[in-house]
């Protein structure tokens, strides 16, 4: 069975940078690339950015590029987006998703 549990997010400042992950469970990590999208209320779900299965091409919303980083540790099975310079507009869940699964999310809010 597929399991997403991402973690890390939280209240911050504009300008300020969190990192989140996503630990993977009930399938072959390194067989699969993964994305992080988003959802703030109410809007659409909106992708943010993938990274292949190796981790050595990443793809980025052009809303994010630039202040966003994705990684992945396939040792650890773990998924990571790291928000720098983040902005009031950045508030919103964030989920880890492979496919049509995703995890319960994680919220970030950014606020002064």
């Amino acid at each position: 069975e597929v399991q997403l549990v991402e973690s890390g997010g939280g209240l911050v400042q504009p300008g300020g940078s969190l990192r989140l992950s996503c630990a993977a469970y009930g399938f072959t990590f390194t067989a699969y690339s993964l994305q992080w999208v988003r959802q703030a209320p109410g809007k659409e779900l909106e992708w943010v950015s993938t990274i292949s299965r190796d981790g050595a091409s990443t793809t980025y919303a052009d809303s994010v590029k630039g202040r966003f980083t994705i990684s992945r540790d396939n040792a650890k099975n773990t998924l990571y987006l790291q928000l720098n310079s983040l902005k009031i507009e950045d508030t919103a869940m964030y989920y880890c998703r492979l496919g049509p699964y995703r995890g319960q999310g994680t919220q970030v809010t950014v606020s002064a």
